[in-house]
């Protein structure tokens, strides 16, 4: 078992010995610093090669959500811990239910902090995970390894798609087991480590770009942005009290004061504020609009004809609104 092993990751990329850093335990700080750096360059470029499958996947996160459904992140260390951060940063972002995106990581909660060993290893693991959530057909489950043969992220996979989920593997090797128990296959190739198998650096940084790109072009997709404006982020704190005054500020032209009373109004709903303050309608009217459009905020202002502002303000710059409207 163990030659087999080690027989395996003799062929993976991500296990291979970078010839460029052979010496980089003789070098000084900002040596080391630039081959780390001159790294990470590489990666962006290897990601592109993979935007349409990931768009493929996109476009299944978008039809499950749509469906009320869920997206599930499972791997194990650095893996599972990247989904979990991708994870729970869509709840405050975009202002959905902290399950509409799940993540699982082999060993469980504690894992977060400190390695669980052997939890990774296990197929029927990743499996049990999946059932303790109550998986259903209409999820999607994305796997997550940068080698791309971790046993609980297979299983969970295997599981997945006995159930009929639509199924998605992220690894950083051409020939990774996981693609071979997926729908869509995701694979940015890195290449080797600055540290021969510290999968933590470039195929970590590979695998967050991708599940950056996952949740926020599908929570684009579902209305959650108007133009590139966050407007359903959560006001939880100062901080994010403040940002939704920006949000609503920059999209209607608004003085603070009047971005103030109509946030106060609407609880700080800045998609709400914004619709507001650009329909003119009263409140009960434009929570309607918003409704009647999915929660599309452009859609919904064209639907109403945006009584104070010409259609082709809505093809224009926010700041501009309230310039051609004439107020």
């Amino acid at each position: 078992m163990n030659q087999q092993l080690i027989n395996e990751l003799a062929q993976l990329a991500s296990e291979a010995r970078n010839p460029d850093t052979w010496d980089i335990d003789l070098l000084t700080s900002e040596e080391i610093l630039r081959k780390i750096n001159h790294a990470d360059s590489e990666v962006p470029a290897a990601v592109e090669k993979e935007i349409p499958h990931i768009s493929r996947a996109v476009d299944a996160i978008v039809k499950a959500f749509e469906a009320g459904a869920r997206l599930i992140y499972m791997g194990a260390g650095t893996s599972g811990r990247l989904g979990i951060l991708d994870a729970v940063e869509c709840p405050p972002t975009y202002g959905v239910g902290e399950d509409m995106v799940v993540a699982l990581i082999a060993g469980g909660e504690q894992a977060v902090y400190r390695a669980q060993e052997g939890a990774e290893d296990s197929l029927e693991l990743g499996a049990e995970d999946l059932k303790k959530i109550s998986l259903s057909e209409k999820d999607v489950v994305v796997g997550i390894a940068a080698s791309g043969r971790t046993p609980y992220v297979i299983g969970g996979l295997r599981h997945a798609r006995k159930l009929g989920c639509t199924t998605v593997a992220l690894s950083c090797n051409k020939f990774a087991a996981i693609a071979q128990e997926a729908d869509i296959a995701i694979l940015p190739e890195v290449g080797p480590e600055i540290l021969t198998g510290s999968t933590r650096m470039k195929a970590g940084t590979a695998q967050k770009l991708v599940l950056n790109m996952l949740t926020t072009a599908s929570m684009i997709r579902l209305g959650k942005s108007f133009y590139n404006l966050m407007v359903d982020v959560k006001a939880t704190n100062a901080k994010l009290v403040s940002r939704t005054r920006r949000i609503v500020m920059e999209a209607t032209g608004a003085p603070l004061e009047e971005a103030d009373r109509v946030l106060q109004m609407c609880e700080h709903n800045a998609k709400l504020a914004i619709m507001i303050i650009l329909s003119g309608l009263p409140r009960d009217a434009a929570e309607s609009a918003l409704q009647d459009a999915n929660g599309f905020l452009r859609l919904a202002l064209q639907n109403t004809q945006a009584a104070a502002i010409p259609s082709e303000a809505l093809h224009s710059k926010p700041r501009q609104y309230r310039e051609e409207a004439g107020t």
